[in-house]
């Protein structure tokens, strides 16, 4: 279900939302329910250091040691073994005060202009202000979007989704729709296309295509990378300022039915897949 807020302007991301983007493929996946079988109820235990560090309270490695000094109890007895797994129903107290994991959430935002990829106060209006209402988990944004780019833009406090998007040669691959200043020649695009050395490295995307129908500053960009800075050293490389930037899938994540400054919770086919690249 989809709660809204911010920028509403339709109209421009209707625009250019509309036009052909290259090669955008988007996975499928059924799933079904099925009633746990006995083997599957012990799924439920994890490991108490992992059970700490859902809480958010410090790291898995900073959870070994808590639970090696005795802060950590378990049903009002302390434990210090390694691998020492929990229920979900267990009473889990760290340093006397009980702690629960929050429940997994993942949020899609439509990010627009003007709003900075930061959970930190101070920095003026943040995409954070836009998902306020979305969880009260403590989700973070995956990667970054600069404050005057725009797109989309996944939060969650899931660290394996985390790690997923940040590791750059397995990782979710994003789309972006990008205008540059002049028209892109063709002989650049074919050396961003076959990957180029900066600064002594290996600079590549996953592929890149001017966009059907636009002029040859508009180009489809698609790279496993969690940051819009790649994209700016590349084009600046060869001598290109970048007048737009709009991330316009993730996977197979798209910005249908999210209007500019909205978001939405993915589904669980959507998660599934999406664990699944």
């Amino acid at each position: 279900m989809n709660r809204h807020q911010g920028d509403r302007s339709k109209g421009k991301s209707n625009r250019k939302g509309n036009r052909k983007k290259s090669f955008s493929n988007y996975a499928k996946e059924n799933t079904s329910s099925k009633k746990p079988n006995k083997s599957q109820k012990h799924s439920d235990e994890i490991r108490l250091n992992k059970y700490v560090a859902n809480t958010g309270v410090c790291s898995r490695r900073e959870a070994d040691v808590h639970i090696a000094t005795g802060l950590v109890s378990v049903n009002g007895k302390v434990i210090t073994e390694m691998g020492y797994k929990v229920k979900p129903a267990d009473e889990v107290r760290y340093d006397g005060a009980r702690i629960n994991p929050e429940k997994k959430a993942y949020v899609l935002l439509n990010k627009p202009k003007g709003f900075a990829t930061t959970t930190s106060e101070g920095k003026g209006r943040t995409v954070m202000d836009l998902v306020a209402n979305a969880t009260s988990a403590r989700i973070k944004p995956i990667g970054r979007l600069g404050r005057n780019s725009k797109g989309l833009l996944l939060f969650t406090n899931d660290e394996t989704i985390h790690k997923k998007f940040t590791n750059s040669k397995n990782g979710v691959a994003r789309l972006f729709h990008i205008e540059l200043d002049k028209n892109l020649k063709l002989e650049d695009l074919k050396k961003i296309q076959n990957g180029f050395k900066f600064e002594g490295k290996l600079i590549e995307v996953e592929e890149i295509s001017y966009i059907d129908g636009a002029s040859k500053k508009e180009v489809g960009l698609k790279i496993k990378n969690t940051g819009n800075t790649i994209i700016r050293t590349i084009f600046e490389h060869f001598s290109y300022d970048i007048l737009s930037l709009d991330c316009v899938a993730i996977g197979h994540l798209t910005k249908k039915d999210i209007p500019r400054g909205h978001w939405k919770h993915l589904t669980e086919q959507e998660l599934n897949t999406l664990r699944m690249l």
